[in-house]
């Protein structure tokens, strides 16, 4: 039975592959949302890192989408998806399993963290760029918003558990040791992916192709439509100020609100109870106001949440960072199940590599510079000081949607025209000018 038969006949969780995946990514977000709370913590607690180190941690997670960002893209265009996915897993478990390792042996330092950090980021790099390419493998366009819908549940539940699971192993068995449990579920993550059984065939390469000629039809696919043109700018924009709250928050509730581990842990699984509320509405809320409404709508209307970041206290004053944190998330999820959905069907598969790993590059690369911004603030000025800027930056990421087309259409389209990418080739401007029929259901 095909993909669009089954998830008619009875939802996407009949689909047995779609299970496996669905299985991996909630092993592998567990462990990552676990050291989400534990490796800051093992700096911060362990290691005495001041908050520009603790900046530089946060920003060396991310560095990788910077760094090999483009390139990335044109490499899994190039390759299976899957076996690259369950490749990864394996690396990114060896690197965490060093942490506990190294602390066990009292040799653990912030260089080793730095360098586990950039290894991890890079194979994330990988695994999400093959990832968002691998789904539309598995569903028809149709069910796309369905099944990112799913994944953002899953993502989002686990971001509910993670950190308080974090944050009371920190306290139960040391910052360093909780560090395992990431490994643990990347590993399990791994075995959910093996067990997928739909057959992948390696990419035909194309005559003529070189790494130089993919990464920029990749970069004039998005580049030259305006739609994704915005979508990545307000991305970009949102991921630098989520990038200095990352790089502060643990500092500030820590040495400024004065939480224990497990607190710090149930602060940080508030923002994750947004994200899953959003992951559950963002189908019906997009159905309500529009696919292209809610884009711009969601982050409007709660941004403005932010400012409760810097204006929480000690005390039951603390509570407005919970606030502030769900609201923000719930908004980001939202607008992420849409603009993730948009852009899936809207590519032609022989570019969804490309097209996903442009977009991560322009929208995460902001994420290490809103790092090491946000811990350079937090050591020269306090870490309040950094999230009022950070808050205050959340107010501004809705202005280029407004100033966009979107705030005029209610849904997307559904496909782009070929004027969207001016590609050197007959054989490259026909493909991106593909609708989205062009996609398989298979």
């Amino acid at each position: 039975m095909s993909p669009s038969s089954q998830a008619a006949s009875g939802g996407l969780l009949r689909m047995r592959d779609f299970r496996f995946l669905l299985a991996g990514a909630a092993a592998g977000q567990v462990g990552a949302q676990v050291t989400l709370v534990a490796l800051p913590l093992v700096a911060v607690l362990e290691l005495k890192a001041p908050a520009f180190q603790v900046g530089l941690l946060t920003a060396a997670e991310t560095a990788a989408f910077l760094l090999i960002g483009l390139p990335a893209g044109a490499w899994v265009d190039r390759m299976r998806k899957l076996s690259l996915m369950i490749r990864a897993d394996v690396v990114r478990c060896l690197a965490m399993a060093s942490v506990p390792l190294a602390g066990v042996a009292d040799v653990l330092t912030m260089a080793q963290l730095y360098v586990v950090a950039l290894v991890v980021g890079v194979a994330t790099v990988f695994f999400d760029v093959a990832h968002q390419s691998y789904l539309p493998q598995l569903l028809p366009r149709e069910h796309l918003v369905q099944g990112n819908g799913a994944l953002e549940t899953v993502r989002s539940s686990a971001q509910v558990t993670g950190p308080g699971l974090g944050g009371g192993l920190v306290q139960l068995v040391g910052a360093h040791l909780a560090i395992l449990a990431d490994a643990i579920g990347y590993a399990v993550s791994a075995l959910f992916l093996l067990a997928i059984r739909r057959p992948e065939s390696k990419p035909e390469p194309v005559p003529g192709a070189s790494l130089r000629k993919e990464v920029g039809e990749g970069l004039r696919f998005v580049l030259g439509h305006p739609l994704l043109r915005v979508i990545a700018a307000t991305t970009g924009l949102g991921n630098f100020f989520t990038a200095m709250l990352m790089a502060t928050q643990t500092v500030f509730l820590v040495r400024v609100l004065g939480l224990a581990p497990a607190a710090v842990g149930v602060m940080l699984s508030a923002s994750a109870v947004g994200g899953l509320a959003g992951a559950l509405c963002a189908g019906r809320l997009a159905r309500r106001f529009g696919q292209a409404r809610i884009i711009w709508l969601s982050a409007l209307a709660t941004g403005p949440f932010a400012l409760f970041w810097p204006l929480s206290g000690k005390g039951a004053a603390a509570a407005l960072f919970a606030l502030a944190s769900a609201a923000v998330f719930f908004g980001a999820v939202v607008y992420n199940v849409a603009q993730v959905s948009f852009r899936q069907s809207l590519c032609p598969p022989r570019l969804l590599g490309r097209m996903n790993a442009t977009l991560r590059f322009l929208m995460w690369g902001t994420l290490p510079l809103g790092a090491l911004v946000g811990g350079a603030v937090a050591e020269a000025s306090g870490a309040r000081a950094a999230l009022w800027i950070c808050a205050i930056g959340f107010l501004a990421v809705p202005v280029p949607l407004l100033l966009s087309p979107l705030r005029r259409m209610r849904e997307l389209p559904e496909g782009v025209h070929s004027e969207a990418v001016h590609s050197e080739g007959g054989d490259q401007q026909a493909a991106a000018s593909g609708r989205d029929e062009s996609v398989p259901a298979s």
